[in-house]
């Protein structure tokens, strides 16, 4: 398994988002394994993993990850889009903006940085909101 595209904030639960992951491809089957893995939790803790059902298309409801088998949930209706939430028992819990896989890399680089910022105040769908902004006014700017 790839090691994840993961940015943490090394003051879990003070913000909207505990950090950001990228995944490379929305195949959460492929994804979660690593993801879960580089958290570090215990082979006997029971992993439970909340998602956006709009932003993983025919999301399992568990996934197979060496040792283990990780219970996958939708997110309610009022659930934000674009974050995944683990709970990973006594290893913590992590609130994660999912940035889209594909993301160009220099945008994903500032998202991950950002939401790994204990400081930042900006949900996920502000984050990402705020980068397609970005990417518009760089592309209008360039066509200029």
């Amino acid at each position: 398994m790839p090691t994840p595209r993961l940015a943490l904030t090394t003051d879990v639960g003070h913000g909207p988002l505990d950090g950001a992951w990228w995944p490379r491809c929305d195949a959460l089957e492929l994804e979660l394994p690593s993801l879960v893995g580089s958290l570090e939790p215990d082979l006997e803790t029971a992993i439970r993993v909340t998602v956006d059902p709009a932003a993983w298309p025919d999301t399992p409801s568990t996934v197979m990850a060496p040792g283990r088998v990780i219970a996958v949930e939708p997110a309610g209706p009022g659930g934000e889009t674009h974050v995944i939430s683990l709970d990973c028992g006594s290893a913590g819990r992590w609130v994660l903006l999912v940035v889209p896989p594909d993301e160009p890399a220099g945008t994903a680089a500032r998202l991950l940085v950002a939401a790994a910022d204990p400081e930042n105040p900006l949900t996920a769908a502000r984050m990402l909101a705020l980068a397609e902004a970005d990417r518009l006014g760089g592309a209008k700017g360039a066509a200029e």
